[in-house]
């Protein structure tokens, strides 16, 4: 059950900033926004919602998908009490957001693409995609997953140590000097996976 603070927070029609403490209720608050969004007559290709994490998104696609389901199926009196927790609306207004209640599940079943719920990183993979020249990336670039990135780090890796050139080798040498040889590896590989300090590292 939403609280006053927490329906003002969700208002579709007010700009809120939330600020609270792991386990306070912001994720609920944002799906009762996501919500009311689609209550007040959105249609959800219009909406959009950022978090940090994958299973943060699929969470909030979970919740919203699953009260819309149980609002399309349940009964008047549930809805009616549902709504008046979410909205805090009179009666009157209740009674006229129940046809359209009933209706969102179907509505964000055919969403095209699915709910617009997704990570920061996803929606910049998107904007990327479609504007890939005027961000100076390839057309119809991929993403480089995090396992194939050590794979081909390590790869790199090996290939610099085997290459016959004595600056490389004289540099390898010395650093074993000063660290084991799996520390060595693993600094190098953090070399090349920060550029930042690689290219610190050369100046």
């Amino acid at each position: 059950r939403a609280t006053a603070r927490q329906r003002l927070a969700s208002h579709p029609q007010l700009s809120v900033w939330v600020a609270a403490a792991a386990g306070a209720g912001k994720t609920k608050v944002l799906i009762d926004r996501y919500v009311r969004l689609l209550l007040n007559g959105t249609v959800p290709e219009k909406i959009l919602c950022l978090t940090y994490t994958q299973a943060a998104a699929a969470e909030m696609v979970a919740r919203v998908t699953d009260r819309l389901s149980h609002w399309a199926v349940c009964d008047n009196d549930t809805l009616d009490r549902d709504l008046a927790a979410l909205t805090g609306a009179a009666a009157a207004a209740r009674a006229a957001l129940m046809e359209r209640a009933r209706t969102l599940f179907a509505i964000v079943l055919d969403c095209a693409g699915g709910l617009r719920i997704k990570t920061f990183h996803a929606f910049a993979q998107e904007v990327l995609a479609r504007f890939p020249l005027e961000a100076g990336v390839a057309p119809h670039f991929t993403v480089l997953e995090d396992e194939a990135a050590r794979m081909l780090r390590a790869s790199a890796l090996d290939a610099m140590l085997a290459a016959d050139n004595p600056a490389v080798q004289a540099a390898w040498r010395a650093l074993v000097r000063q660290h084991p040889a799996d520390k060595a590896i693993a600094l190098v590989q953090e070399l090349l996976h920060d550029k930042a300090k690689l290219n610190a590292a050369s100046l």
